[in-house]
């Protein structure tokens, strides 16, 4: 492997076995957009799954959704060559965000509703109990800072969670990579990439804004998104004020981050005031001599 594939690979390898994204037995869907993301997804998995001491199968699904210019034949003859499972998925989703959209709204929120429904339908037809996402780093923080802006919640993106249906783990194996280096590696193995001609159409959305954010303060400290994501795992609850979160922080489990016991603190020297309308302090004034 390149550096930068063997960097990627390391990263996802670790956040599999730190998060138990892989189980003996799993059949994994790999939801194939067509884009970077999940062109590297795909690529590293097929590296990492041979080499797992237990059994898990991959089948790569892709969705033609009859945009405008669509060609999906690059796509196509790069999963033949992999020689891995795969199903080409065909349905008009672009008619039907567009039809109840006008161009002034976000279509992303119908499009991927759509989308998810019909790979869920697909997901269960294979028998997979788990979906692979390509979701990176950068995804996770610039959904944090949406919804800490504009929902009023603090929530970014698990690397695992179960479907509200209760059918599936929808797992994200490259969630803490850096968008920059997948394009990269995108772009050393050139992929056939395929255009969104969709959500990608639309100017001034308000994840391009949190992306001209990240840029910015990035500017200023280079390390800023590798923060963040430390931050994100390293949440205090004592610190916060959701009641809900305070309460269960306070009945965790022994294990969960254990309460350490700080040190005894050397005595310090009281000020002692020298004004006070307190009431229970009294101080010693002594009387000046008369002259």
């Amino acid at each position: 492997m390149q550096r930068l594939e063997k960097l990627l690979y390391r990263q996802v390898k670790e956040t599999c076995e730190r998060h138990e994204l892989l189980a003996h037995g799993d059949r994994i869907m790999v939801a194939m957009s067509g884009g970077k993301d999940s062109y590297t997804l795909f690529h590293l998995l097929t590296r990492l799954v041979p080499r797992l001491p237990f059994k898990v199968e991959l089948v790569a699904v892709h969705l033609d959704q009859v945009q405008p210019g669509y060609d999906g034949s690059g796509l196509r003859r790069w999963l033949e060559a992999c020689g891995w499972p795969f199903e080409i998925l065909r349905e008009d989703t672009y008619s039907v965000v567009t039809s109840h959209l006008d161009s002034a709204q976000t279509y992303c929120s119908l499009c991927s509703r759509l989308r998810r429904g019909i790979l869920y339908t697909a997901a269960e037809r294979l028998g997979c109990t788990k979906i692979a996402l390509g979701h990176h780093r950068d995804d996770s923080l610039e959904t944090f800072l949406l919804n800490l802006f504009y929902s009023g919640k603090l929530q970014a993106m698990p690397a695992r969670y179960r479907t509200d249906d209760d059918r599936f783990d929808v797992i994200r194996p490259m969630i803490e990579c850096a968008e920059r280096d997948i394009a990269a590696l995108a772009a050393d193995l050139a992929f056939p990439i395929i255009p969104c001609n969709l959500c990608g159409s639309q100017d001034g959305l308000k994840r391009d804004a949190m992306t001209r954010l990240l840029a910015d303060l990035e500017r200023d400290n280079p390390h800023v998104r590798s923060i963040m994501l430390s931050a994100i795992s390293n949440v205090r609850p004592s610190h916060l004020l959701d009641r809900d979160v305070a309460r269960a922080w306070a009945e965790r489990a022994p294990d969960i981050r254990p309460a350490t016991v700080p040190e005894p603190r050397a005595a310090r020297h009281a000020a002692l005031p020298t004004v006070t309308t307190a009431g229970r302090v009294h101080l010693n004034v002594v009387a000046e001599p008369d002259a």
